[in-house]
């Protein structure tokens, strides 16, 4: 259980300690619940919102994992914290008890109109005795994502290949199919599971999708350089999210895995390092009599020469963005590539018959263009209902401008988010204000994000309808994971606006890729044409001449853009014989 008994509690870490705490919450029916405590937080470890009748309230907690009762000098910190984060409950959650000072206290502020609250283990524990043993979620499945469910539940039932490979574009929603998946599959054979992914951010992003497929009796372990479970804990846990550099070096250093029954790899186009090559071994998984291994990823794209059939097999289903877009599986697209940065006129300098993309690059764009961006972002402010932005910046420097000036114009609140400094000379941001700028983007206090690197793979944002590239990327992969961004359907989101200002040739041959690839179906043909579209335009308005223009000339550099592996092409596997889409 969550919160079993104070034994358990004392013995997990802290980090396991708040993440609880975080998860016992989301059962009760909070929203928005949110991690926040690290180094810098504030006095705040968790915030979470509270629906009442009275309308929602925003509640604070301080955990506090120490050996010793709480004192009265955590009072004061939970209270400033309060006002900081303007929450209207704040509660400390001690896993040993209080001073009787703070006990007196909290009548003190009871009586001034601070509802402060005092959770103990004992609390926790009767909290979590209190639900009722059964998963939470409860969004129904989508029509296309119940063949991807069965098709997974019967290839760990069935005789041949002890493996599947789920192939979803971003928004599609590979993590709810995957987590149904397992518990569909767990309902008969309780295995345990180790599901594994290449970085810290989306290890736990993993175990908060898991929660809603949960029951609070089944446990879940994280595994990385800062939580180093023991074997023991290990052998008894449900799930185990684990970074794959912790196990790799587990293997490595010559321990033996529990015997997980089923191996997830989130995000596996990253797989054929030596590191997922030790915990396939380790497991034997994919082979008959080994763990079952589930591949899922958007972009099953590889610049080496790695096959995820090797480890997969053939994707049993296979939905890519073109496909969701047209199936009304993704919100409508209204993508708006930017042609006013072409320098035409270069042209007459350019001799041959073949050229690279650098020089083609080099020679035909102009500088780059802030003040324009601004104002079209602007324009497309006033034509979304509840408009959120986010924008792909190159550089942290290139962030902070866009939010100045995005906030000079007075029509929104942007603020500036990045991972690391990027040897740029900036200081990285803390996980408190990178936390606080996401809880923030999520309640709609903050309206824009101008992002480097940090929406690109595996972090889940809320739902926005405008999208924002100024970003040259040459990959593939990271542009269909940045416009997935927009594409998730949700309540009264009518389409996603996408401003391109994009300087590069290959991007403007993905962009005609996708227009003709989303064109309304033939004659005849019974579908219904959504309105997706894509629309090369200047400033002032459309710009059909140099649409024409580019698809004459791009024929030149047709064989190259094809032949770069990094080249934004929407290509896909193919399906597994007899499989699904």
């Amino acid at each position: 259980m969550i919160f079993e008994s104070q034994y358990q509690i004392i013995n997990d870490t802290w980090q396991a300690f708040e993440r609880n705490l975080c998860r016992l919450l989301t059962y009760e029916g909070f929203q928005n619940v949110r991690l926040v405590g690290q180094t810098g937080d504030h006095g705040a470890d968790v915030t979470a919102t509270k629906v009442t009748p009275n309308g929602n309230k925003r509640w604070l907690f301080q955990a506090k994992h120490w050996k010793k009762p709480i004192g009265a000098s955590v009072v004061k910190e939970t209270i400033d914290a309060a006002y900081e984060y303007s929450a209207a409950v704040p509660v400390i959650v001690s896993a040993n008890g209080f001073e009787t000072a703070v006990i007196e206290h909290q009548k003190v502020l009871h009586a001034s109109g601070i509802p402060l609250q005092l959770w103990d283990s004992a609390t926790l524990i009767n909290h979590a005795k209190r639900l009722p043993d059964k998963h939470t979620n409860n969004r129904p499945v989508r029509p296309y994502q119940e063949p991807a469910i069965n098709e997974v539940v019967n290839a760990y039932y069935s005789n041949g290949e002890n493996r599947a490979l789920i192939v979803m574009a971003t928004g599609l929603g590979k993590t709810f199919v995957a987590a149904e998946s397992v518990r569909r599959i767990r309902q008969n054979a309780k295995r345990q599971v180790l599901v594994c992914a290449h970085t810290n951010d989306l290890v736990y992003q993993l175990e908060r999708a898991f929660w809603p497929f949960l029951k609070p009796s089944e446990t879940t372990l994280i595994w990385n350089a800062y939580e180093r479970p023991s074997l023991e804990q290990l052998d008894r846990a449900d799930f185990v999210f684990a970074c794959v550099d912790s196990v790799s070096a587990w293997i490595q250093a010559g321990h033996d895995l529990p015997d997980f029954g089923i191996l997830l790899i989130d995000e596996c186009h990253h797989v054929g390092s030596s590191m997922y090559n030790r915990v396939f071994h380790s497991l034997n998984a994919g082979n008959p009599g080994g763990a079952f291994a589930l591949g899922l990823t958007a972009t099953p794209w590889r610049p080496d020469e790695t096959d995820l059939t090797d480890y997969f097999g053939f994707p049993r289903v296979s939905i890519d963005m073109v496909m969701g877009l047209k199936n009304g599986f993704l919100a409508n697209v209204d993508y708006r590539m930017f042609t006013d940065n072409i320098n035409w006129e270069s042209l007459k300098s350019i001799q041959g018959k073949s050229f690279s993309p650098k020089q083609i690059n080099k020679t035909l764009f102009i500088n780059q263009w802030d003040d324009s961006v601004v104002y079209m972002l602007r324009d497309a402010w006033q034509e979304q209902v509840s408009p959120r932005a986010i924008v792909f910046c190159g550089t942290i420097e290139h962030a902070i401008i866009m939010r100045n000036k995005i906030n000079s114009l007075g029509f929104c609140h942007a603020e500036a988010i990045y991972a690391g400094s990027s040897g740029e000379g900036y200081e990285p941001l803390s996980q408190y204000q990178r936390n606080r700028i996401l809880s923030e983007f999520s309640d709609g206090s903050i309206n824009v994000i101008c992002a480097v690197d940090i929406f690109n793979e595996g972090i889940d944002v809320p739902d926005v309808n405008i999208l924002v590239f100024q970003r040259v990327t040459h990959s593939r992969r990271i542009f269909i994971q940045q416009l997935g961004r927009g594409l998730r359907v949700s309540e009264g989101k009518d389409k996603v606006i996408v401003l391109d200002f994009v300087s590069d040739i290959r991007r403007f041959a993905a962009g005609i890729s996708l227009k003709d690839s989303l064109e309304p179906a033939e004659k005849g043909s019974t579908r219904i044409d959504l309105p997706n579209k894509v629309t090369f335009m200047k400033v002032g308005g459309e710009d059909p001449q140099s649409e024409t223009f580019l698809r004459q000339w791009l024929d030149d550099v047709v064989a190259i853009e094809n032949s770069d592996e990094d080249a934004s092409i929407l290509k896909f596997p193919p399906l597994l014989p007899g499989g699904k889409v």
